[in-house]
C-alpha cells in the first residue's frame, strides 16, 4: 500500500553514511575527507578504552581524547569539553559510543562548528539527527539546529558485538520508539513513514537473533541498519508525548536514558492509539497483535527487557511531580493530553502492568 499523501514536505541532511565490518578502520580517511588534520576522540568513562584504541588508529590526526562525556549532556560537562577542545585546537571530532557520546560531540558542534564523524556502538540512532538534548539545573530541554548533525555516520557491527544483551535491548526500543512516533508525527510524509516501518522491521526480525546469539554479526548490522532507520525518522519530524516523559523522567529524575524509552513505549504508544489508530497498525502488524502498545509490551517482555519504573529507581512519591511536569507546557500530541491521563498512564508503567489504555 502506497503511503502518498497530495501535499507533505520533507528534507533530509547532507550526511555520510557507512556501514560495513570493520569500517571503524577507516576513520582516518574520513577526517581527511572533511579537509581535517586535528580530530578530538571523545567516550563515556567506561568506553575510554576504545576512544584510546580510536586515537592510536587515527594516530597523528588525533590531538586528544575527552572521555567524561556522560548521560543526558549535562551543559557544565559540555562546557569542560568545548575547554579541551579550543585548548587542543581540534578541527573536528569523533565520537566512539552511545547516545551520551554523540550528545556530547553534538552539544560541542553547537558551540563550535566543528564537524563530526560518529562511530556508534548502540542503537540510540540520534546520530542521524539535528537534535540535541540537553541537561541543566535538573531540566532537560531539546534544541534543532543544523550545527548539531553530524556530517559522518560509520556502523560497524563488531562494535556492537559485545554490546551486553540488556543493554541491546534496551537501546534498540529507544531506538524504536523514533520509529513508533514518527508514524503519527504531526509533520510526518511519506518516506519518514516508511523508514519508520522498515526500522521497526529490521528490529522485528533481528533483535531475538541478536539477544540468542550475540556474536551474530549479520544479525547486529541489521539492527544497526534499524538503529539508523529509526534515527532519520527522529531527524524528519516532530516527537510527541513518548519522548516529552521520557525527558522529564531522565532530565528532572536521573533515569537512565535507553532503560527508560523501553519501560514507557509500550504505554505511550498505547495512550496515542486512542487517536491513531490507523497511523500505528503497522507496528500491530510487525509484532504480531493488534493493539500496538500490548503489542510492544510483550516484544519487550519476551527480550528481557525492564518493564517497571520502580525497577530504575523512580520512587511511587514522584509520580505526581513526572506527571505535573510533563503537562505543565501545552504540546502537540495525537492524544489530548491530561495529568490525571499521565499520572494513570506513569502508574502502570511504575508498576510494571501492561498498558493501562
Amino acid at each position: 500500500m502506497s503511503h502518498f499523501t497530495a501535499s507533505f514536505a520533507a528534507q533530509f541532511a547532507p550526511v555520510r553514511v557507512r556501514f560495513g565490518v570493520g569500517i571503524r578502520r577507516q576513520v582516518s580517511e574520513e577526517i581527511a575527507r572533511l579537509g581535517c588534520k586535528r580530530a578530538l576522540v571523545l567516550s563515556t568513562p567506561p568506553q575510554a578504552s576504545q576512544a584510546m584504541e580510536m586515537a592510536q588508529d587515527i594516530g597523528d590526526l588525533a590531538v586528544g581524547v575527552f572521555t567524561r562525556a556522560t548521560m543526558h549532556t549535562p551543559v557544565a560537562v559540555t562546557e569542560e569539553a568545548v575547554a579541551h577542545a579550543l585548548a587542543v585546537r581540534a578541527d573536528c571530532l569523533v565520537a566512539v559510543g552511545g547516545g551520551s557520546t554523540t550528545g556530547l560531540g553534538k552539544a560541542i558542534a553547537l558551540r563550535t562548528d566543528l564537524p563530526q564523524i560518529v562511530v556508534p556502538t548502540t542503537y540510540a540512532g540520534s546520530e542521524a539527527t539535528n537534535i540535541l538534548g540537553q541537561t541543566d539545573n535538573g531540566i532537560k530541554t531539546t534544541l534543532t539546529d543544523a550545527r548539531v548533525q553530524p556530517e559522518v555516520i560509520l556502523y560497524d557491527a563488531e562494535l556492537v558485538r559485545s554490546l551486553p544483551v540488556g543493554l541491546t535491548v534496551t537501546s534498540a526500543l529507544n531506538a524504536m520508539a523514533h520509529a513508533a512516533e514518527g508514524l503519527y508525527a504531526r509533520d510526518r510524509n511519506p518516506v519518514s513513514t516508511l523508514l519508520a516501518i522498515e526500522g521497526l522491521e529490521a528490529f522485528a526480525e533481528a533483535l531475538e537473533r541478536v539477544v540468542a546469539a550475540p556474536d551474530d554479526l549479520e544479525a547486529r548490522g541489521r539492527t544497526l541498519y534499524g538503529a539508523w532507520l529509526c534515527g532519520t525518522v527522529l531527524g524528519q519530524v516532530g516527537m510527541a508525548l513518548h519522548h516529552k516523559l521520557c525527558h522529564t523522567l531522565g532530565g528532572s529524575f536521573d533515569l537512565p536514558h535507553a532503560e527508560t524509552h523501553a519501560v514507557m513505549l509500550p504505554h505511550t504508544i498505547a495512550f496515542n492509539a486512542r487517536a491513531a489508530a490507523r497511523e500505528l497498525a503497522p507496528v500491530g502488524r510487525i509484532f504480531g497483535m493488534d493493539a500496538p502498545g500490548r503489542a510492544l509490551h510483550a516484544f519487550a517482555h519476551k527480550l528481557g527487557a525492564p518493564m517497571a519504573l520502580r525497577d530504575l529507581g523512580l520512587n511511587q512519591t514522584d509520580l505526581d511531580k513526572a506527571a505535573e511536569i510533563a503537562t505543565s507546557k501545552p504540546y502537540w500530541n495525537p492524544q489530548p493530553v491530561t495529568k490525571e491521563d499521565i499520572a494513570t498512564l506513569l502508574a502502570a508503567a511504575w508498576r510494571g502492568d501492561p498498558p493501562a489504555f
